[in-house]
Order: C-alpha cells, then structure tokens, then sequence
C-alpha cells in the first residue's frame, strides 16, 4: 500500500516585485497557516518515510515549518527543482518514479500543477488546493509506478480555511 500527501506551499509575499519567483518567502498568514497545518498533520498520525519540496523558498520553508510540527529533522527534507511548478505531467512522472521501499511520501509544491494531477490523473472533485492544503491519497497498489496512474482508494483534503480541524474525505 502507498500513501501520497501533497502539500501545496503556504500564501507567499507580494510585498516586493523585485524578488524572483523562486525566492519568493510566506507572508504573515502562510507563517501562521504553516504550523496549524503541521499540527494537523501531527494530529492524523500521518508517518512519512519521506518528505521532499520544491526548492522555491516558499515551499521550503513551508516543508520545514510542517516538519518541525511532526518531529522530522529538518535537515532530512529532500529539495528537488523538479518539483518547481512542475504541472501535472511531471509530477505524474515524478512519482512514477519515487523510490520503491518508500510506502508514505510527502511532497510540497505548487498549483496549477498540484491541483490539475489531483484533478485529470486521479478524477478528484477539487477546483482548488488552497495555499497550505494537503491532499492525502492512498493506493491499494505496491509500486509508484501503478500509483501515478490507477484511482486511489481513499482521498481526503483539508487546508486552513477548513474550521472542523478534522480531514474532509473525497473517495
């Protein structure tokens, strides 16, 4: 069986034009989003073999914030520029190809991307990730490969914004 949580990254910072994309930092609400949503995710008892972001700053520090939030070493976050507003081909592609002894992968990122794969591959009911939201999915199925292109059989969303606290089921 494998689990895939998908965390978009928290609400960035406009303030500045001048600052790159990439380097972009969470505003006041992404750094209060951030450790609720951690919380959360503490609260499921969601374990992780793995949890992998995008390099962007915003996403960083939001993969560092949730991690501090479950106990997980900083340090043993993995970064990929892959995950950099890869649409939904690529992370379609990108967990084909995780590794086979992972059974529980977090991974955080970006829309449109995130959304459109939950969307178009797995035929979810979702118009929108928020910024902060999760998506959990699990798969009766033992490899990544099937699990990018089979239908899990259970999927649930929360984000913020969701005033139950509690994860809202999709399948």
């Amino acid at each position: 069986m494998k689990s895939l949580v998908l965390i978009r990254h928290a609400k960035s910072s406009w303030d500045d034009p001048q600052v790159d994309d990439h380097d972009r930092p969470l505003n006041a609400r992404g750094l209060r989003n951030a450790p609720v949503m951690g919380t959360r995710i503490s609260d499921y008892n969601i374990s992780f073999d793995t949890l992998i972001s995008s390099t962007a700053l915003r996403a960083r520090t939001t993969a560092e914030i949730i991690a501090r939030s479950i106990d997980w070493p900083t340090e043993r976050i993995s970064f990929d520029s892959n995950l950099y507003h890869a649409s939904a081909t690529d992370l379609q592609n990108y967990i084909r190809h995780l590794h086979h002894e992972f059974s529980s992968v977090a991974l955080f990122g970006h829309n449109p991307g995130m959304t459109n794969l939950v969307t178009n591959l797995w035929g979810l009911p979702i118009n929108n990730i928020p910024t902060c939201g999760m998506v959990r999915l699990e798969f009766s199925e033992n490899s990544w490969n099937e699990v990018s292109s089979v239908i899990p059989i259970r999927a649930q969303i929360d984000f913020p914004k969701n005033s139950s606290g509690e994860p809202i089921p999709i399948i």
